[in-house]
């Protein structure tokens, strides 16, 4: 599927890092990009920079996600775009032992709940909501295709470290689910594919000392740095636009693969 002048898309977590890369790129395209985030302002400023539409979105509230789309559809019609980006990144092992107390406690439920509804059932939600009205359009070209979804998961969905029992428990549900979507909807002619970034200079990165930033991109393999948001950017257009890649969960990480801590 062409990203053509005028085409509807949707970006989730589109205000900052991964996602504000790849409503960005989509936009540079001529896309008509609405951007879904809890930042409004921010929101608000880089649509604003895009002629796109922001919608303050929890896409962990159905209500919330139906009430996104709702507006987006009003300003751009039916997205047959939607790159799922919203995600949290929250740090805690499972158990922990005090070192002066002895005290041993465990990690907060609601951390562990808050964690899967946004990164996990956010991103079901947006695909489900976005998915049936794109069943609602007419095929784009002879083999059927209506749309495509992109999903965000993360190298840690296979290579989970310590304290990233949460996160890594969220991204590899994300994983896990993108074949099965992309077969509960091959009859609809809308596609599902998933990227895992790696180690990526985003906002949650940005808060780093640089010797702390220096010490990630040493350990890439090569190239020796941290990914570009705009490098994922041009996958996730690339995935949109290869009408053979489906049901694919692809790693952009410079090869890397972490270890425990």
């Amino acid at each position: 599927m062409q990203i053509d002048p005028g085409i509807a898309v949707v970006v989730t977590g589109g205000a900052s890092g991964l996602g504000e890369a790849t409503a960005r790129a989509l936009a540079a395209k001529s896309a008509k990009v609405a951007i879904f985030d809890m930042n409004e302002q921010r929101a608000e400023q880089v649509a604003s920079e895009l002629g796109g539409v922001a919608c303050m979105v929890d896409v962990s509230d159905e209500s919330s996600v139906e009430a996104g789309f709702a507006k987006a559809r009003e300003a751009h019609g039916q997205e047959r775009v939607l790159v799922n980006c919203a995600g949290v990144a929250p740090v805690g092992k499972l158990v922990r032992r005090d070192r002066e107390t002895g005290a041993i406690s465990h990690a907060p439920l609601a951390q562990f709940e808050k964690t899967l509804r946004i990164n996990l059932i956010g991103t079901f939600l947006c695909a489900a909501k976005s998915a049936a009205g794109m069943m609602t359009l007419d095929p784009l070209d002879e083999h059927g295709e209506r749309g495509a979804i992109v999903n965000t998961a993360s190298v840690a969905a296979e290579d989970g470290q310590i304290g990233q029992v949460s996160y890594a428990a969220s991204k590899a549900g994300v994983k896990g689910m993108t074949l099965p979507i992309a077969r509960d909807l091959m009859g609809e002619g809308i596609r599902v594919n998933a990227i895992l970034p790696g180690i990526f200079h985003t906002p949650m990165l940005a808060g780093l000392p640089e010797k702390a930033q220096a010490a990630l991109a040493e350990a890439v393999p090569f190239p020796k740095r941290l990914g570009d948001p705009e490098e994922f950017a041009k996958l996730a257009c690339f995935l949109i636009e290869t009408g053979y890649m489906n049901g694919e969960c692809v790693r952009l990480d410079g090869a890397i693969r972490m270890p425990p801590k």
